[in-house]
């Protein structure tokens, strides 16, 4: 089902344009060197973009990856210089999501784009994971969130 699903955005929806536009703005994200964390991340969703429904897009930090404090600092002022632009990237999709909904088989594909606003908004230290990654990350939390109740 997914595999359908991804072909579906690709083929009618022409899922590729989205992602191959991501990829370019992150890729003058990364020439410009500071907005290198921006770029990073719009990378990662780009890599997101080609298979929505198999990949999913997780914080680094869930991941427990450690990070530099000064790149973390680094990368706090560019995500609050950066929210101009994302802001707009965010709107676009918004009108890509609306237009998709207009369609029955739009549906899916309007869901899987609709979860990816957030990371248009902060695409710092976020990272593009296989499902099941994230799948067993879920259930991982749930388990300790258990554990931690039952005492």
């Amino acid at each position: 089902m997914r595999t359908l699903g991804n072909i579906l955005w690709h083929i009618p929806f022409l899922g590729f344009l989205t992602a191959f536009g991501t990829f370019i703005i992150g890729g003058i994200f990364i020439i410009t060197v500071i907005g290198a964390p921006i770029g990073l991340g719009l990378v990662q969703l780009s890599k997101f973009l080609l298979t929505p429904f198999s990949s999913a897009m997780v914080s680094k930090n869930d991941l427990n990856i450690e990070q530099n404090k000064i790149w973390q600092s680094f990368s706090l002022i560019i995500r609050i210089l950066y929210f101009p632009i994302g802001l707009i990237l965010a709107i676009v999709t918004v009108f890509q999501v609306a237009a998709l909904f207009i369609t029955i088989i739009g549906i899916p594909v309007a869901l899987v784009l609709a979860k990816s606003l957030g990371t248009f908004f902060n695409p710092v230290n976020k990272t593009c994971v296989p499902r099941a990654v994230k799948e067993e990350m879920e259930r991982r939390k749930v388990t300790a969130q258990v554990a931690q109740h039952l005492g």
